[in-house]
């Protein structure tokens, strides 16, 4: 089999999270050949991953004929033209969660958030997204979203279970929320598309259109999203500068708090919560309520293994889980995150694809239905009103 060779955009937080899941892909033979970054921490990163080629322009990583997989993982506002880049150049590629948004265009009114309406964000992004998927179907190259949640053991054994009891899902409830993000373009429209929802709700949206889809296939019914309404607001924005404590959402004009509710053709209903206002680590949770039974699904925080300490300093070199703002007293240790959360099984999959020429799990349309709803979410909720799709 001949080797897949991926070149990296990007190298922050995600990035660190590929890499740990490339490592471990078995059955395929790949290697992380480049990567590329404007930034100086590059090269360190380069080299604590043992990547031989550093990049410091995107143009110059997919000129480079020896790569065969761009991984996209740069900020939001990036990723629509560097997927269509990309994949002109002829390389398969791998894009992080949002496939698309709005983040200003020349004559709006600052900060967008605030004053561009939301119905016009909708629209626009509907027209991005239909010119990327044509550019993308054009190239006759993979697109893989790297929704990581589609391939989490817990959402996974959910769908199993679906298609295994042929059950209707009634009711599905799904949240992503901590603390808040410390990177400041989280609290811009025009860097990141919106606020929590996006950020962070995104995932569980996904996950849901995702589980209905399973549910239609395995009852050979057709299901699609019929309407969509929603609420956001800045609930942080009312404390005083003592009071925050752990909590660091503070947002120039995009939301900290959201709900998103998806009314299904069928009449079944998800709910979809995400905040940047909750203390105690990352709640990473789905639930499925069917005409048979149900299905919680605790990606984080779950009971894997439970700890009580009293020491902050005796930790220090201690993980414990993403976004938790101290580790002693009661703590639930995510053990093997990035197996938990899905990234290993996500890139599996994706160097599988690559190798055979299949289709991934996490696909082209799930990218662009989870997009669409999202931002009809944020309209519905400016407009007071549901929106019909």
């Amino acid at each position: 089999m001949a080797k897949i060779r991926i070149g990296l955009a990007g190298c922050g937080f995600v990035s660190e999270l590929h890499m740990h899941a490339y490592r471990r892909v078995y059955g395929v033979n790949i290697e992380v050949r480049a990567v590329a970054a404007r930034g100086d921490h590059v090269v360190e990163f380069a080299r604590r991953h043992q990547i031989p080629t550093v990049y410091r322009s995107f143009r110059d990583l997919i000129a480079d004929a020896d790569i065969d997989v761009i991984d996209i993982c740069t900020p939001p506002n990036l990723h629509a033209s560097m997927i269509v880049d990309a994949m002109q150049a002829g390389k398969h590629v791998i894009c992080e969660k949002p496939f698309a948004g709005y983040f200003g265009r020349e004559g709006d009114e600052l900060p967008i958030g605030r004053h561009v309406p939301k119905a016009w964000m909708y629209e626009r992004v509907l027209e991005e997204m239909e010119e990327t998927r044509a550019a993308i179907n054009k190239t006759g190259r993979l697109f893989m979203y790297a929704e990581d949640w589609i391939y989490a053991p817990a959402v996974t054994k959910t769908a199993e279970i679906l298609k295994a009891t042929k059950d209707k899902i009634l009711f599905m409830k799904g949240e992503e929320s901590h603390s808040g993000s410390h990177a400041a373009h989280a609290a811009q429209w025009a860097m990141t598309g919106g606020g929590s929802l996006i950020r962070m709700g995104c995932h569980p949206l996904s996950a849901v259109l995702y589980l209905k889809q399973v549910e239609a296939k395995a009852r050979d019914e057709t299901i699609a999203v019929a309407g969509v309404t929603c609420d956001v607001g800045n609930v942080a924005a009312c404390l005083r500068p003592d009071e925050r404590g752990v909590i660091k959402s503070n947002p120039v004009d995009v939301e900290d708090w959201g709900v998103l509710t998806v009314t299904f053709s069928d009449g079944t209903k998800a709910t979809v919560f995400s905040g940047d206002m909750i203390a105690g680590g990352v709640r990473n949770l789905i639930e499925t309520y069917t005409s048979g039974g149900a299905l919680f699904a605790n990606i984080t925080p779950n009971t894997h293994m439970m700890s009580y300490q009293t020491s902050e300093e005796k930790l220090a070199s201690v993980y414990i889980t993403e976004k938790v703002d101290r580790k002693t007293g009661w703590q639930y240790i995510c053990l093997e995150e990035e197996w938990t959360r899905g990234y290993t099984q996500e890139i599996q999959d994706f160097m599988e694809c690559v190798a055979t020429g299949r289709q991934p799990l996490s696909d082209l349309a799930l990218a662009f239905e989870t997009i669409k709803v999202n931002y009809a979410g944020y309209w519905a909720a400016e407009e007071g009103r549901r929106v019909t799709l």
